[in-house]
């Protein structure tokens, strides 16, 4: 008899908010980070922008916070933010170093 796929448990919760909350956070800084440089007008856009950017961070980290809780246990929360903040901010070197 062949077991099912692992179902999402509760006891994990504690492991996905802190990978929520500390490399959510870091996904949207990079996230905002990359339209500062890359939305209208470039770094160089006016105070409107830079505005944007600053609000741009809480829906993007809420999102992440939020959808944390779909992963199976904390360690692939962790993993998989982990992995994908590294994505997020190598991009935004990439992006700093081609256009600044």
């Amino acid at each position: 008899m062949s077991a099912g796929p692992a179902r999402l448990q509760s006891r994990h919760w504690l492991g996905k908010t802190c990978a929520g909350a500390v490399l959510g956070f870091g996904l949207a800084l990079a996230a905002s980070g990359l339209f500062a440089w890359l939305g209208p007008g470039g770094i160089g856009a006016g105070g409107g922008k830079a505005q944007f950017n600053m609000w741009l961070m809480a829906p993007v980290w809420a999102g992440v916070l939020s959808f944390v809780f779909l992963f199976r246990d904390s360690l692939r929360a962790w993993l998989w933010l982990g992995a994908a903040n590294v994505l997020g901010f190598a991009l935004l070197w990439a992006v700093r170093t081609a256009l600044g």
